[in-house]
């Protein structure tokens, strides 16, 4: 099994995507902190910066807050709300956006070390409401990940991941309504400090297609888990890993 998962990983990392594109690279630093209420409610925060134009110039700053929803060790919701502040080279200013996102995640157990997840993302956002007069209209979009993860120790694991992006409606890419139009596929690695704290690092690689101006992205990527607990939470609750480093993107 182990074997069969290198072999993946290694067809992962050796993907080239359309050399057509203009390539970009880039860091995304994330810190991720989760406070679980009870076996089954967790609140969600995020904050990340990303760095584009060759590790050279700001892209962006987000922050998540959110509530995630536990079924079961298997299946799990939850509702995110983003604040993007997208950095605009020209004029030096920020584009300001919001985004909703519904996540629903379903994980699979091959093995105890062996295991299969897929995340569908329902999201909808809109940007510079003050600011422009397109400020009002809604991009929705579907976006489909499946995940492998496998667990090399107690304390290290690596997993990796393709999601495919699917356009519903977007009034400012006409071109691409209805489609598929972009990929990613993630590779990555997590050591568990300790039950609160972990760290990881990956490597992705993001794909554009059936738009305009079509950009592929190379980005190495940096992240800290923070996972907290109330005194409500009980010690016999449904297992729940930190929020993964190939998870959350």
């Amino acid at each position: 099994m182990l074997k069969k998962y290198i072999f993946i990983l290694l067809c992962f990392l050796a993907y080239q995507p359309n050399s057509k594109a203009a390539w970009d690279a880039g860091n995304w630093n994330t810190l991720d902190i989760s406070y679980r209420l009870n076996k089954n409610f967790a609140i969600l925060f995020t904050e990340e910066c990303r760095i584009k134009y060759n590790f050279t110039q700001l892209n962006l700053f987000y922050t998540n807050i959110g509530l995630e929803y536990r079924m079961n060790a298997a299946f799990k919701t939850s509702l995110v709300y983003r604040q993007i502040d997208k950095y605009i080279v020209e004029g030096g200013g920020f584009s300001f956006r919001h985004r909703l996102m519904w996540d629903a995640t379903y994980r699979y157990r091959i093995t105890p070390k062996f295991s299969a997840s897929y995340r569908h993302r329902l999201q909808v956002e809109n940007r510079n409401i003050l600011s422009s007069e397109k400020g009002h209209l809604f991009e929705w979009y579907s976006r489909n990940k499946f995940s492998l993860k496998y667990d090399l120790t107690d304390r290290w694991s690596t997993a990796v991941a393709a999601e495919f992006r699917y356009q519903l409606h977007d009034p400012r890419s006409r071109e691409s309504e209805h489609t598929w139009h972009r990929d990613r596929y993630q590779a990555g690695f997590e050591y568990e400090w300790s039950h609160t704290i972990s760290t990881g690092a990956f490597y992705l690689i993001q794909r554009e297609y059936n738009v305009n101006i079509p950009e592929n992205l190379s980005i190495i990527g940096l992240e800290m888990t923070i996972s907290l607990a109330s005194k409500n939470a009980s010690t016999n609750a449904t297992p729940s890993s930190p929020v993964e480093v190939i998870d959350n993107k």
